[in-house]
């Protein structure tokens, strides 16, 4: 239908038609506080899905539903009046499932922002783990060899076998 313009402007037409007729009202109690949210037409134009909400209670929406069933053949003619085509679609009214899928997804974005407001009050008062600066230093190589031979003389500073069993004693002993 999204690519067909004639499917498009039928189903824009029995939108109005049926929302028209619902708003002049039919003459059943059970019918409640109606809301035509779309139509979509085959593209043969024989069939129409009609999708409504219905505002109150799952009794409400139950009585509107029986309602829009026992009335769907007089809204049927109501739109063949109206349409100029050969042939009448067939109707089919559907409960739109748009409204509750729009609350959970309210209830889960709220959810979310509480959650986040939660977490933004830990990270105001949290402190950060490790030293105050962050980042890794190179390490002086000369520095840790006059400590491992225990003199200044920059000319012996190699790594000798007994300098690393000295500094590392238990590392050393065991075997990698």
């Amino acid at each position: 239908m999204a690519g067909n313009p004639r499917a498009r402007k039928v189903a824009d037409r029995i939108k109005e038609v049926v929302a028209q007729r619902l708003d002049k009202g039919l003459r059943d109690p059970r019918l409640g506080f109606v809301t035509i949210t779309d139509v979509q037409v085959t593209g043969d134009l024989q069939h129409a899905s009609i999708f409504y909400t219905v505002l109150g209670t799952e009794q409400e929406r139950d009585d509107s539903a029986a309602a829009l069933a026992a009335a769907t053949g007089m809204l049927r003619m109501e739109v063949g009046r109206n349409l100029n085509t050969r042939l009448t679609p067939t109707i089919e009214f559907i409960l739109d499932g748009i409204p509750e899928n729009a609350a959970s997804i309210e209830a889960l974005l709220r959810e979310a922002r509480e959650r986040d407001a939660a977490t933004e009050t830990l990270a105001a008062s949290a402190e950060y783990a490790g030293d105050p600066d962050p980042y890794v230093k190179p390490r002086d190589v000369d520095a840790e060899l006059d400590e491992l031979d225990g003199d200044d003389d920059l000319e012996d500073d190699e790594l000798e076998d007994d300098d690393i069993e000295e500094a590392e004693p238990d590392e050393a002993a065991e075997p990698r």
